[in-house]
């Protein structure tokens, strides 16, 4: 009889440990700032000149690599280009594109002087038509992302 009382007890100090513990550990995550890095989500939109549309597209088939690894070092996921004519006739190219790295400014002014992203651009820039006052692409205002 003496021994199951103390294995109740002894139960019982265990459960009383085991929940301070847990509201330790609760109180300890609630009180600590937790880090999450931040998206950075980029829309763009150039004007395609309509005769080189095929070549465009070519350039960016699933067969041709041109620059995506370049593009995953610099923090560039989720990178899609859409294609759409307008009631004007003309065709514009919208890009998107997700930057998860730390350093965004930094990131692509190593993109930009690697020499293989600046043979790429050479080939695909007189293909595009800039917007007046830009030189490339047209970085568009993010209005809604639906998490």
């Amino acid at each position: 009889m003496k021994s199951s009382k103390i294995f109740i007890m002894m139960v019982l100090i265990f459960i009383v440990f085991g929940i301070i513990s847990c509201k330790n550990s609760v109180e300890k995550k609630s009180n600590e700032t937790i880090e999450r890095k931040v998206t950075k989500r980029i829309g763009q939109v150039i004007e395609i000149k309509p005769e080189k549309i095929a070549e465009y597209k070519a350039l960016h088939a699933d067969s041709n690599s041109g620059v995506r690894d370049l593009l995953t070092i610099a923090h560039m996921e989720n990178f899609s280009i859409f294609i759409k004519q307008f009631d004007n006739d003309k065709w514009y190219l919208f890009a998107y594109y997700e930057y998860t790295g730390d350093n965004f400014e930094d990131d692509m002014a190593k993109l930009s002087i690697k020499q293989r992203n600046i043979d790429w651009l050479k080939v695909c820039d007189p293909i595009q038509i800039p917007f007046k006052g830009e030189k490339s692409w047209s970085v568009m205002e993010k209005v809604y992302y639906n998490k």
